[in-house]
């Protein structure tokens, strides 16, 4: 016959005895009036005594104990695969698959690990229960290590050694957002008040629990992290429900993550990554790690994959739109500063009315709409309007580029603004490419296209010169040649940025999956 053995905590005082046990046998799928008849038929104990009184309040410090009364084991073993990592007549150490149940459970009608490692350890069908060799417990979407015994004199010594807090468990969690570096949480947690499924931090009634956790990682776009996690309670959903109680859900968590949380991974990412602990016969230690399985993997590598939005800037008639327009050709997502200007000073658009706000109808056409040729001119003639103007509609381009980002995942984006550097714009985004060409050519060629020289120099004086702007790039596209070769250097720009993406990509995943195979100390857990 299985025993459990618990300590009562201080957030367990004033339970009642039924509660308590069906809170700790909640995976079984026991229903609460069978708790209650194993206790009336005397397989319960407190402090060693025999308790018959499901209603018992309990009292902290308080050691219980029930002996569950199961039917004869009639597990039919089955023949599914088994990542067995070690075995001997006393256990089995197992890298359990997402999405297989641990044993069985009145809820559950199809294969568990039980069956399958009773496939393979007939042995195991020799101790009683509806769960024979569980010592403790992983959930069916949790991948990663598991210990069963094969034996019941190693099943009591795992059993007690776990309750005992003497086996290491380390996990992987992928989390949404950036928590702190490390922390612990201790949070008593208990059934759900409305959503009896669910387990949740409670005030009252709950028992205690406590995570440990250390951010291992950080995606580029701080979207989720990595985290290692250890408990030193086996509460169910621990990890779950106190990373999402700290406001940073499991991805894929379906019961306790948001929505978009929960959509953004295929199950909850969590892993059973380390397990130590001491052998229950010959008392050699046994350390165990596994490597995350192929899904996790996969949502790794997709938050390792940067999103890049390259600013496209230079001086009047160096080329901006040609390199701009290259990068159109290659299906890559622009944003177009002087488009969006161009919209705003339409009849009844946002900068219209703004001008009109300020300057009543004096930059306006009869008809409506900004007069750009008018507001040119009188830009030209006065410095302190020029900067009044740019004062007044450099906010709509910046918060048209953050919705523009905002509406697209691809990895390179590409950004075209004239007044990148001198708006204040280079924050907002993530490299700058600078098209350069020699102010003497690039003179002819607006002057080719019908620009006074005063209109030319009075462009330039708005804008900080090309050498300044050249040294503040991480790319430069040189427009002193044809506009073949412009075209041909601004493809070039964009696939080395792709490269060295994908380049950054594999090699943040390689160094992960390299910590998983040999894990430092956990520091915070020591």
């Amino acid at each position: 016959m299985q025993e459990y053995v618990e300590k009562v905590g201080a957030a367990d005082g004033g339970q009642r005895l039924d509660a308590f046990w069906q809170g700790c046998l909640d995976e079984e799928g026991v229903a609460r009036s069978r708790v209650q008849a194993w206790i009336r038929d005397g397989h319960a104990r407190i402090n060693g005594q025999v308790c018959t009184k499901p209603a018992t309040r309990l009292m902290p410090g308080q050691t219980v104990s029930l002996a569950p009364e199961y039917k004869d084991s009639t597990l039919v073993p089955d023949d599914g695969p088994l990542s067995v990592l070690f075995a001997d007549e006393h256990l089995v150490v197992v890298d359990k698959d997402p999405g297989l149940t641990v044993h069985p459970a009145p809820s559950v009608s199809e294969p568990t690990l039980v069956h399958r490692v009773a496939h393979h350890f007939p042995v195991l069908l020799s101790q009683s229960g509806e769960r024979p060799g569980i010592v403790h417990r992983l959930d069916k979407d949790t991948s990663g290590l598991i210990v069963l015994a094969l034996s019941e004199s190693s099943r009591l010594a795992l059993t007690d050694a776990f309750a005992s807090r003497l086996v290491y468990k380390e996990y992987l969690a992928l989390v949404a957002g950036v928590p702190a570096p490390s922390g612990e949480i201790i949070l008593p947690m208990g059934r759900h008040p409305s959503i009896k499924t669910r387990m949740s931090v409670v005030e009252r009634g709950g028992r205690a629990a406590e995570t440990r956790y250390s951010v291992l990682w950080t995606a580029p776009d701080s979207s989720a992290s990595l985290v290692r996690v250890r408990i030193l309670t086996g509460r169910t959903h621990q990890i779950r429900v106190h990373m999402a109680a700290l406001g940073h859900p499991l991805l894929g968590d379906a019961v306790y993550a948001d929505k978009a949380t929960a959509a953004r991974a295929p199950r909850q990412m969590l892993h059973a990554w380390q397990l130590r602990f001491e052998h229950p016969q010959s008392l050699e230690e046994l350390s165990f790690c596994s490597s995350p399985p192929d899904d996790f993997l996969q949502v790794l590598d997709e938050l390792c994959r940067e999103r890049v939005c390259i600013g496209l800037t230079g001086a009047v008639g160096s080329g901006k739109s040609s390199a701009r327009e290259a990068a159109e050709s290659m299906g890559i997502p622009v944003f177009c500063a002087d488009r969006v200007v161009a919209e705003a000073y339409a009849k009844g658009a946002e900068g219209c009315a703004i001008l009109e706000h300020h300057f009543g109808s004096r930059f306006t056409h009869a008809s409506g709409g900004v007069d750009k040729d008018l507001l040119l001119a009188a830009m030209s003639e006065s410095q302190s309007l020029r900067r009044e103007i740019e004062r007044l509609i450099h906010p709509l381009v910046r918060h048209a580029l953050h919705a523009f980002r905002a509406a697209h995942d691809e990895e390179v984006t590409l950004a075209e603004i004239p007044l990148l550097c001198e708006a204040g714009l280079t924050a907002e985004i993530d490299l700058l490419a600078v098209v350069f060409c020699p102010d003497e050519q690039r003179h002819a060629r607006l002057l080719e296209r019908g620009w006074s020289p005063e209109r030319i120099a009075a462009v330039d004086s708005w804008q900080w010169p090309q050498e300044k702007k050249v040294r503040m790039a991480q790319l430069v596209i040189d427009n002193s040649g044809s506009l073949f070769e412009l075209r041909s250097r601004a493809r070039a720009m964009i696939g080395i940025v792709r490269d060295m993406l994908q380049e950054r990509r594999e090699l943040c995943l390689e160094t992960l999956c390299a910590t998983f195979e040999e894990p430092d100390s956990f520091d915070a857990a020591d």
